[in-house]
């Protein structure tokens, strides 16, 4: 019998090393087309054609027109930490390049039967290696082949059958492969992809210009960028640019979200907070937004080396990040969400859905409003409290018309603003049933509900009057005592100012006990201690927290959808026309506070379209 402990230290065989390494990062056939894909795009290929038989787990080949590698580094490239990408510390502090660890090679030959062709630009012909799985590669032999790389593995996990048995159906599997590939042309529109299944061609993607809505339609389909604005913002050294979907045009699921660094798929929970934020008040609840969006920045400010599958990140400023996205998108659905709406109709069915389109717009800043607060200047915090108040306690009466202001003398033609030119919204013709509002603009007809429309009106108010005035603070009879963690006293202790600002008053008992004595007025009903742990929360994992600011507009949005006029409320057509106005000059008019559209438009050509006329 042996003595050795059962438990001494030792070290582990090559080919078991590659394989642990394999499972942290080769999860199923879409895993090895990312990796390799990636290496295809380092290569400076501009043209990457995949064929796969029963979903890749049989065989896959991936073949590049890149710059090939070397005879003399074939071998080596099934080694591993063997890369051409990083030589040292530097290098690794300002990755520019998709891949730089070197375990992708190895750990799919370590799983897969691999075979590497490949020419280097300077070579007169090409040359092959390799590897059965068993960590040993064959001798280099010449091969005839064009400039550029193919890699073909074949039985996937045929040396790990417990691994293998983890796989889907073909079907299922396929289905993660081919988002892969679609989510990888995203990255590079300069780049044209070709995918094979089972010897049909599934996906063929030529290259185009970075800013080619072509690609978006072929990997997202026609829809996305007719529903969606690009728009494009620098500042300092930062670019972000892309398609940005439209509140209205939301998923169920969020399938449909593609955010790129530096050309890197990632899913980071900075960009993802700040998305979140810019969307808040206006996408419909449970709804998901649609996005392809890049951000380009120096590869010294962020750290891809994080996580094996490198889709998380590290920021060297995240906040700056934060508010630079969220600020950039919020600016961009402000715009889109008072944009108009045109009605697509389908005469077969008669069915009618909203499509975005670009109004000719018209200066409306001189005209006056019926709903307008009465004095330009910044109101206290006590008159905000007060209005607050009252939009609360008014109802219907809030639809009261300023006598002050004499926009509208009569019914059908206004006094003020430019003549001769009809106004994006329109003018009323009439109301229907009590909800609707029909108006008549240069374009054709307009549906608004009058009630969501109002709601986003009087809400958009309340949030610049809250946001003007400075915030009331009630003292709590009763102060709140907090149990909290270390980290969260680590993040009130650094953040004191943030909750000073956010009209929070704030001690510390005891080394883990905050104690609050006093609240933002607004709040004095809300459940202080777990919104106190909401913001520490927040701070703790984001450096930053709009939770108290979120609630508050929580109650705004509450307080703004009871002041709103009511259904089967009867308007005079100068209420309804000031209601239009008010539309026009108002952030995100085209969605209510909870991201239903408040109006649709029908253009002649298409009421033509509908009724047969001229045809």
């Amino acid at each position: 019998m042996s003595d050795t402990p059962l438990n001494r230290i030792r070290a582990l065989e090559p080919r078991l090393i590659n394989q642990i390494a394999a499972g942290e990062i080769i999860e199923r056939p879409a895993s090895i087309a990312k990796e390799l894909i990636e290496n295809a795009l380092d290569a400076g290929a501009s043209r990457i054609d995949i064929e796969v038989d029963k979903a890749g787990v049989q065989r896959f080949k991936i073949s590049d027109n890149g710059h090939g590698i070397l005879k003399q580094d074939l071998a080596m490239a099934l080694s591993r930490h063997a890369t051409s990408k990083i030589e040292n510390l530097n290098d690794l502090e300002q990755i520019a390049t998709l891949g730089f660890r070197g375990e992708a090679l190895p750990s799919i030959a370590s799983v897969t039967r691999l075979t590497i062709q490949s020419r280097e630009q300077t070579s007169e012909q090409g040359w092959m290696v390799s590897s059965d799985g068993n960590n040993e590669v064959s001798d280099t032999v010449p091969v005839a082949h064009p400039v550029g790389t193919t890699i073909e593995a074949r039985d996937l996990f045929y040396n790990t059958p417990a691994r293998r048995k983890f796989l889907r159906t073909d079907n299922t599997e396929f289905k993660h492969l081919d988002q892969v590939v679609r989510r990888m042309a995203l990255s590079r529109f300069d780049v044209a992809f070709k995918l094979s299944h089972n010897g049909r061609i599934v996906l063929h993607l030529p290259a185009v210009a970075a800013d080619d809505s072509r690609r978006v339609k072929m990997v997202c389909g026609d829809n996305v960028p007719e529903n969606s604005t690009f728009f494009e913002e620098s500042r300092d050294s930062i670019r972000l640019y892309g398609w940005l979907g439209l509140p209205g045009f939301s998923r169920s699921q969020a399938d449909m979200q593609y955010f790129f660094l530096n050309g890197r798929l990632i899913r980071d929970k900075t960009v993802i907070h700040a998305i979140r934020m810019a969307y808040q008040d206006v996408l419909f609840h449970g709804r998901h937004p649609v996005y392809v969006l890049y951000l380009e920045m120096d590869p010294a400010a962020v750290d891809v080396n994080v996580h094996p599958t490198k889709h998380e990140v590290r920021f060297r400023e995240s906040g700056a990040i934060h508010s630079f996205v969220f600020r950039t998108l919020q600016q961009e659905l402000n715009v889109s969400a008072g944009e108009s709406s045109s009605v697509q109709v389908d005469v077969a069915t008669g069915m009618a859905s909203p499509r975005p389109i670009n109004p000719n717009s018209v200066d409306l800043s001189n005209q006056q409003s019926n709903f307008r607060y009465e004095s330009g200047r910044s109101p206290s915090a006590n008159e905000v409290h007060e209005q607050v108040y009252a939009y609360s306690q008014l109802g219907d009466s809030v639809f009261r018309p300023n006598s002050r202001s004499p926009e509208f003398i009569n019914a059908d033609q206004p006094v003020g603003g430019i003549q001769g030119v009809i106004p994006p919204m329109g003018y009323a013709l009439a109301q229907l049933k009590g909800v609707y509002i029909l108006a008549e603009n240069e374009a054709g007809l307009i549906l608004v509900d009058m009630h969501a429309a109002h709601e986003r009106i009087t809400y958009e108010r309340l949030k610049q009057s809250f946001d003007r005035a400075t915030i009331a603070q009630q003292e709590l009879l009763v102060p709140v005592t907090i149990q909290v963690s270390e980290p969260e006293v680590g993040a009130w202790q650094e953040q004191s100012g943030l909750f000073d600002q956010l009209g929070l008053t704030i001690e510390q008992m005891d080394e883990l006990v905050l104690v609050v004595r006093s609240v933002p007025e607004l709040l004095v009903k809300s459940d202080i201690s777990q919104l106190v742990r909401d913001v520490l929360a927040d701070i703790v994992a984001h450096e930053k927290s709009n939770r108290i600011e979120e609630t508050v507009h929580e109650l705004l949005s509450s307080m703004a959808c009871h002041g709103s006029v009511r259904a089967n409320r009867q308007l005079t057509n100068a209420e309804m026309n000031a209601l239009l106005r008010d539309m026009e000059i108002t952030e995100k008019s085209g969605q209510c506070n909870h991201g239903r559209p408040t109006w649709v438009s029908m253009s002649l050509g298409q009421l033509d379209s509908w009724f047969k006329r001229g045809q």
